[in-house]
């Protein structure tokens, strides 16, 4: 059976909404977005649609290479997926798209993951509500909640030992193309303990290999 590959995209953009999330959580990297490309040719996410202004918010096709996300520290996990799979999670994303003037940032929602309080809003979602709704319907995922419960943690916890990219967004590209990366590995959450500093093009570059 054809195998389809999908990536998964976790960054901190260091903004002041950013930070106060990961007070919170406790946890880095709490934004997600989902691509099918390894190049992130095309990544979809709920997020800023402006990005001086955080309360502005909806479904978006996010520019990595834009100043707003290029020095985000970022980590890129890789799964695959059937044929079926990927038929799937892409006609969810078409549906969206299609309808993406009706759809908000979930901005309450996200209070609601903090208290454990279920806000039901219609047509609007957060970063990881927006990508487990996508692929909760695959049996490579398995949440123990529901998705407006879903944190970027959680979908990180789901792919365990598929990491394959830990460092700064704006360097991803150049990776692709240089030294090979290896299969990294998180545990309890965290970044793996030890980490190799190497130069690619005359610029710095880290990768955390465990």
């Amino acid at each position: 059976m054809e195998e389809r590959e999908i990536y998964f995209l976790f960054t901190d953009t260091g903004t002041s909404l950013a930070k106060v999330i990961k007070f919170f959580t406790r946890r880095d990297l709490n934004h997600v977005s989902i691509s099918f490309t390894k190049d992130f040719s095309t990544v979809y996410s709920f997020g800023r649609k402006r990005p001086k202004n955080p309360f502005i918010g909806g479904f978006v096709k996010e520019d990595i290479t834009s100043d707003f996300l290029a020095n985000a520290d970022c980590a890129v996990y890789l799964q695959t997926i059937s044929e079926a799979d990927y038929c799937i999670m892409m006609k969810k994303i078409q549906e969206i798209e299609a309808r993406q003037h009706e759809y908000r940032y979930n901005f309450i929602g996200l209070f609601g993951v903090l208290f454990r309080v279920r806000i039901e809003r219609r047509a609007a979602l957060f970063c990881s509500q927006f990508v487990a709704t996508i692929v909760q319907d695959s049996e490579k995922f398995n949440f123990e909640k529901p998705t407006h419960f879903i944190t970027p943690y959680d979908i990180r916890k789901s792919l365990e030992n598929k990491l394959i990219y830990y460092g700064k967004l704006k360097y991803y590209r150049e990776s692709l193309q240089s030294i090979p990366v290896p299969r990294l590995v998180f545990g309890e959450g965290t970044i793996p303990k030890q980490s190799f500093i190497f130069y690619i093009s005359n610029k710095f570059k880290r990768l955390v290999i465990k």
